[in-house]
């Protein structure tokens, strides 16, 4: 299962929330952005902080876990090490090929 992303966690304000990509995740960020995930910047900072909220706000979703921070707030609260190890942890999911055509923030 190369492509298999494990379940994440992310901790936030002293909180630990799930975080993953899920089909939800990635509407959420065509919602707000009007761009598909695959148009991610990598160095944008404000489109990786975007996504990564996406991912938390639908992985709380699924698992029934209260999640009430909103853009701005978990912004403010996110570690710069708590961004770059979720990337981290999507590109070593990828296949080689396309770890090849992504950078990471």
């Amino acid at each position: 299962l190369k492509n298999y992303i494990p379940m994440q966690e992310i901790t936030i304000a002293g909180k630990v929330y799930p975080c993953r990509p899920t089909m939800g995740a990635f509407v959420r960020f065509k919602r707000a952005t009007g761009r598909d995930v695959s148009q991610l910047d990598s160095t944008d900072i404000t489109d990786n902080i975007l996504f990564l909220h996406c991912c938390t706000v639908s992985a709380c979703n699924v698992d029934k876990v209260e999640f009430a921070l909103d853009f701005d707030t978990f912004a403010d609260c996110l570690e710069p090490a708590a961004l770059q190890a979720f990337f981290e942890g999507l590109a070593e999911a990828q296949p080689d090929s396309e770890k090849k055509a992504t950078a990471t923030p």
